[in-house]
């Protein structure tokens, strides 16, 4: 079955047959995005047990997904930039002559699909008719990739008429998926940054073959920005309205485990929410960023759904997320519920299903010790069924950003939230992002890991050429956002988190948002601007002064030996470092001095 192309873009007819011809399906269907379509690849899916129909009462439109076991989380070891140059990827990303990977692919993708149907998936990242839109054609042999970027993207007959109308329709991002035999041994997901191609083979998993999300919407698109002078970040989008009813727009990043998803859909606590503030959710993972005609910076959320980890969201840790996931979501890898045919995953609720299947399909009881959803399961849900989805999220031009934030987890030394002096040591305040290995993570306990940016995974060039990119955007943004620092993470001498957390962040936010248009104080340290605690709303809050005192204060002699981390990591990135960054790591000292 070779249905006819959707389009007459000759750029894409010819990569399609190019393609076509190496992997061998036996159909090509092209994707239109209508609902007709997707509702008959779900019974073809149901039909083959790819995905499996849950209780359509009680959760209607929602799909069960289970892939291979050796096949369950992103494969950093086996993720390629293959730049033409070694230097251009740099000493963070795993490298491989493009012209030596090429080959070594094609032989992986050499008659791949026998047996199978191509789909040709047309997609957009952001709505097709912004500014921002960036336009992709992903080639897959999997109905779930399909109906999984049906929800994270816009695609189809939309994106292909906004593509030919674009000033260059022979310019998208060629994206190739083939499942092959889901090996472990040559799985590769490999970005070519200057062909504006990515390749991913020998998996199924989400985060490998939904190329729109991280290949595409950091990996190239991070590239593309430096190229085209604007910015791909691993950043959430949050509008906060006070109760005049002005909403003002901040983006951070954060490593995972530190509460992105959480802080994206916060909900305010009462005391905030008796007096009309409201929060409002743009995106919880990406963010594009340019410079608007009005000289400040603005931010569209690429993303059209959420691919949420499963474990641990429930009605108390983020009702927004859970909410977000009752209807026309495909869940990967939790538990099945047999009695009532519904899903479950740890940490939802304190009731674990008696007569359950895991996430390999076998027969499980909690009382087993072994856990039922994998630790990395997952929900795809479209972004507009979130309660506190923002009424800007499919907005062309964005929403203007006051303040950038970058957090981490750290046990003693960084502050609650401290300000950076300018955009400069804004930058160097993101380049030191570091959080502390836990419990859950594998090695060591409180072992410092930089992130800079939260991008070390998702950077498709060299790390020091990005480092630079954002001083020079500082020097083009006429309005620049004011950048702070957070850590919800300090504990106790018994390992306890000493701030609340979760709704209660909402706190910080509020100096964060009132700094950014001078509505606040601050006093000077030696790490960058504090807030003196009393300003910082109390009221409702079982946290003394001169507990939050304590939460904002700067312990210098750690802080000398976070320089001397600072220096190892920098030591990394050779010539290639911006010198502005070793001044600001001078100047830090000095002040600890």
């Amino acid at each position: 079955m070779f249905a006819l192309s959707l389009t007459n873009n000759k750029a894409v007819n010819a990569w399609v047959e190019e393609m076509a011809a190496m992997t061998r399906p036996d159909g090509i269907v092209w994707i239109d995005g209508s609902e007709e379509q997707l509702d008959s690849l779900r019974k073809q899916s149901l039909a083959s047990g790819e995905i499996i129909a849950l209780n359509q009462e009680k959760l209607p439109g929602c799909y069960l997904h289970r892939t291979a076991v050796n096949d369950v989380a992103r494969v950093e070891h086996r993720t390629f930039i293959c730049s033409r140059k070694k230097e251009n990827a740099g000493p963070t990303n795993n490298w491989m002559d493009p012209v030596e990977m090429y080959a070594r692919l094609r032989k992986l993708y050499d008659g791949s699909m026998r047996g199978r149907t191509m789909y040709v998936i047309p997609f957009s990242m952001t709505v097709p008719e912004s500014p921002f839109a960036k336009f992709g054609i992903e080639l897959t042999d999997s109905i779930y990739v399909v109906l999984n970027m049906a929800i994270m993207t816009r695609i189809g007959t939309r994106v292909l008429k906004c593509l030919d109308a674009s000033a260059d329709p022979s310019v998208f991002t060629k994206g190739l998926h083939a499942k092959a035999g889901i090996d472990e041994e040559n799985r590769y997901i490999v970005q070519f940054p200057e062909d504006n191609a990515i390749w991913s083979i020998n998996s199924g998993y989400g985060g490998n073959v939904l190329l729109g999300k991280k290949c595409f919407a950091l990996r190239i698109a991070s590239f593309l920005g430096w190229q085209e002078g604007w910015m791909a970040e691993h950043m959430l989008i949050l509008g906060i309205e006070n109760p005049k009813g002005e909403i003002r727009y901040l983006a951070a990043a954060f490593p995972s485990a530190c509460g992105k998803t959480n802080l994206a859909m916060l909900i305010p606590p009462e005391v905030y929410k008796n007096k009309g503030y409201k929060v409002w959710c743009v995106g919880d993972d990406i963010a594009w960023l340019r410079i608007g005609p009005d000289g400040r910076l603005w931010a569209v959320n690429p993303e059209a759904g959420f691919f949420g980890v499963a474990p641990g969201t429930n009605m108390k840790s983020n009702p927004n997320a859970l909410l977000s996931c009752r209807k026309d979501t495909i869940f990967t890898n939790v538990v099945h519920n047999l009695d009532d045919n519904t899903v479950w995953w740890e940490g939802l609720d304190k009731n674990p299903p008696k007569n359950a299947l895991n996430w390999k399909g076998e027969k499980w009881d909690a009382s087993g010790g072994s856990k039922g959803a994998h630790p990395n399961s997952r929900f795809t849900a479209p972004a507009k069924q979130c309660p506190c989805i923002s009424s800007e999220f499919e907005a062309p031009q964005g929403v203007p950003i006051s303040a950038l934030v970058f957090g981490g987890r750290r046990a003693k030394t960084a502050p609650l939230v401290y300000q950076s002096r300018d955009w400069d040591h804004g930058v160097f305040v993101g380049s030191i992002m570091a959080s502390e290995t836990t419990a859950a993570a594998s090695g060591a306990v409180g072992v410092v890991r930089r992130d800079p940016m939260a991008m070390l995974p998702f950077c498709g060039y060299h790390m020091g050429d990005y480092f630079a990119h954002w001083f020079e955007m500082g020097t083009k943004i006429p309005k620049p956002p004011k950048i702070f620092n957070v850590n919800w993470f300090r504990t106790d001498e018994n390992g306890n988190f000493i701030w609340p957390g979760y709704g209660e962040n909402m706190r910080v936010l509020e100096w964060i948002i009132k700094r950014a248009f001078g509505e606040a104080d601050a006093v000077d340290s030696p790490i960058g601007y504090l807030p003196k605690a009393e300003e910082i709303n109390r009221e409702g809050l079982d946290v003394s002064l001169d507990t939050l005192k304590g939460l904002l204060s700067v312990d210098k002699e750690l802080w000398r030996e976070e320089a001397k981390g600072i220096h190892e990591f920098y030591a990394k990135f050779g010539d290639k470092l911006p010198v502005k960054l070793k001044d600001e790591l001078a100047k830090l000292e000095k002040n600890l001095a």
